[in-house]
Parts: C-alpha cells; sequence; structure tokens
C-alpha cells in the first residue's frame, strides 16, 4: 500500500470586503463578510475615503452579505451616514441587514435613526422616493 496524500487548501478568510459601484449620484456599497472590532481600520477607513471622493449624495450600504457587526462596523456606518446627510440632497439607507445585525441595530438604537429596507431594489426606491418627497 503507498503513502496516504492529502492536499489542504489554504483561503484566507476575509473577515470583510466593501465593492463599491456608482449608479448617477447613488454610492452603493456592498459589504460582505464581518464588520466588527477585528476589521482592518485602514482598510475601513481608505474605503469610506473612496466613498467620499466619489462625490455621491446619496449612500445605499448592502448589508446582505454581513454576517454580524460591532463597535467598529458601527462606527463606519454611523461615519457613512453622516458624510451622505451632510450633503445637500444627501440620503442613505441601509438594506439587507439580518436578524444579528437588526439586533445590533436596535440595541445601539441607530434602528430608530437610519433608513432601512429589505433589499437593494427597495433600498433604491426608498431613496427616489424620498426626494420625490422631500417636502412631507
Amino acid at each position: 500500500m503507498g503513502p496516504i496524500r492529502s492536499t489542504i487548501s489554504i483561503t484566507p478568510f476575509i473577515m470583510l470586503e466593501v465593492d463599491l459601484e456608482q449608479r448617477g449620484d447613488v454610492c452603493i456599497a456592498c459589504f460582505r463578510g464581518r464588520l466588527s472590532a477585528g476589521s482592518e481600520l485602514e482598510y475601513l477607513t481608505a474605503k469610506g475615503d473612496e466613498i467620499k471622493r466619489l462625490a455621491c449624495a446619496k449612500i445605499l450600504a448592502d448589508f446582505s452579505k454581513v454576517h454580524s457587526v460591532g463597535s467598529t462596523g458601527i462606527g463606519f456606518v454611523v461615519s457613512l451616514y453622516t458624510s451622505a446627510r451632510t450633503k445637500p440632497g444627501g440620503r442613505f439607507v441601509l438594506v439587507g441587514a439580518n436578524a444579528r445585525v437588526r439586533d445590533v441595530l436596535d440595541l445601539t438604537r441607530l434602528s430608530a435613526i437610519l433608513p432601512m429596507a429589505k433589499d437593494l431594489p427597495s433600498g433604491l426606491a426608498l431613496l427616489e422616493c424620498r426626494e420625490a418627497g422631500a417636502g412631507h
């Protein structure tokens, strides 16, 4: 009987990844992974700067692939929200938060402040609806 061989493929675990897409005056930030204290601060800072350079009046944060969120993530979301709201016509919406993320947002009472939607299409509609109904 010959030697037993096994191959182990090691794939680096990505704590967090953020993809950005610009659609007109809307910046869509798609988050994947864990947005927690272990997240790379330099990476988040660079992504935040990149979002600000896009100069979008509206920011949609897609959390549909975020497993959990901690204090670092909360701070980053508040930073994005503040950045959007301080621009003329600025809007922010968070979409796709799972139960664990919603629990954290409820605990910090951000769920009462941050506009939220269940998915990307409804989040985009909410951004447009708010623009149309800004006087209401």
